[in-house]
């Protein structure tokens, strides 16, 4: 198994289960960075930003958890594409309103780049509208 695998599935361990930057940081670059198609990620473009914002939607999304559909290494272009099914309920305070009681199921790949050992961007693809919708925060 590649070493950005091991890193990889590390690093998005530590994201996914909302450590934040502080349990992030250790596999990535300082200076990393986020992008991402989605309304409700528009403001994030560093990789600590991203990590902290899913530490602080797990507050609110209290059971949310991962399921991960598919782990994919390209060792030639040095990244690693991970798809995974989001899985929570909004019943914790916080976010953009008071819980709903709400669940989603919503479907997200990470495109994470790597220079040698070291992340240094993340692509998050997803659509946010449909888990927004779910969640009836919209």
């Amino acid at each position: 198994m590649s070493t950005i695998t091991n890193i990889a599935k590390s690093f998005f361990h530590a994201c996914e289960t909302g450590g934040g930057w502080e349990a992030c940081k250790a596999y990535c670059a300082p200076d990393a960075s986020f992008s991402a198609q989605a309304d409700a990620l528009t403001k994030v473009k560093t990789l600590q930003e991203y990590t902290d914002w899913m530490k602080g939607l797990l507050t609110f999304v209290p059971n949310g958890r991962y399921e991960i559909k598919s782990f994919a290494t390209d060792d030639e272009r040095q990244n690693v594409a991970v798809y995974g099914i989001f899985h929570g309920t909004h019943t914790g305070q916080g976010g953009p309103c008071p819980p709903t009681g709400k669940s989603t199921s919503t479907d997200y790949v990470y495109v994470i780049q790597f220079d040698g050992e070291t992340i240094i961007g993340l692509t998050k693809i997803w659509n946010d509208a449909l888990a927004v919708r779910d969640l009836g925060w919209a």
